[in-house]
Parts: structure tokens; C-alpha cells; sequence
């Protein structure tokens, strides 16, 4: 039996559920993701589809795309911020604060080219996104 992995919106009408363990955490320095969070950083963690699954409040997730790759999903009744559907990638992006229990282990930068904050943590940076997400796959320095 796999672990459950629970969280809520800010108000918590919305409940979620991630099954099991993420396919990846770290963190995202892009500018739509810094505007979106209202941070200088994002910590995500990237689901299968099928781990996800909104367990009460479906009816109050309202959507905003910004782009086809990027559907992001909150509380249309507190405004909390959820997750984000990449449907190009197959991936979720359920943000970290949001499953309070989830041991929080990122493994990688994205986006650091864009940097505003930036964290001398040891971890590699990517300038923009691994070459398997469709990035240049290039790293930079710390």
C-alpha cells in the first residue's frame, strides 16, 4: 500500500491527494512561477496524474493557463494556490507547502537563469529545464 500524502487549500475547501512519491522536487526560479506564488522562488514536487486526485472541493478549483503547458489550478473561494497540470510533460505540480506531511527533498534548480534569489545550496542549476522536459539540459554555476 502506498502512502497518501494530504493537503488543502488556505481555507480548506479544497482537499487533495498525492499517492505514493513524487517523480521529482526542487525548485523553479522562472518569472510565471514567481509572479504566480508571489515568491522569489517555487518549490514543486511533480506527479503522475493518476497519484492526483482532488478529494472535496472539486467545484471550487478555478484555472488560469498562461500557456498550453501550464494549467494552474486554486481555491476559487480563498484564492490558495493548488497545483499546476503540465499536460506536455504528463506531470502535476503539486506545490510543496501543500502537502504539510511530505518530506521535502529537492534534488534540483529549474529556470535558474532567471534567478532573483539566488541559493548556494550545493544543488545542480539548470538554466532552464532538463533536455527531457524539452530545456537546453545546460547547467550554470551556483
Amino acid at each position: 500500500m502506498t502512502e497518501a500524502h494530504r493537503g488543502t487549500c488556505f481555507c480548506g475547501i479544497v482537499e487533495l491527494e498525492a499517492q505514493g512519491e513524487p517523480e521529482a522536487m526542487g525548485y523553479c526560479h522562472c518569472g510565471s512561477c514567481r509572479a504566480w506564488s508571489a515568491s522569489p522562488v517555487n518549490a514543486f514536487t511533480l506527479w503522475k496524474p493518476e497519484n492526483v486526485r482532488v478529494t472535496k472541493g472539486a467545484d471550487s478549483i478555478g484555472h488560469v493557463r498562461k500557456s498550453a503547458n501550464s494549467d494552474r489550478q486554486f481555491c476559487t473561494v480563498c484564492g490558495g494556490h493548488l497545483m499546476t497540470a503540465h499536460p506536455q510533460w504528463g506531470l502535476v505540480d503539486v506545490f510543496a507547502s501543500m502537502l504539510p506531511d511530505l518530506r521535502f527533498v529537492p534534488a534540483v534548480h529549474v529556470n535558474y537563469a532567471e534567478t532573483v534569489l539566488p541559493l548556494k545550496d550545493g544543488l545542480p542549476k539548470m538554466r532552464d529545464f532538463p533536455a527531457e522536459l524539452g530545456g537546453s539540459g545546460q547547467t550554470v554555476a551556483e
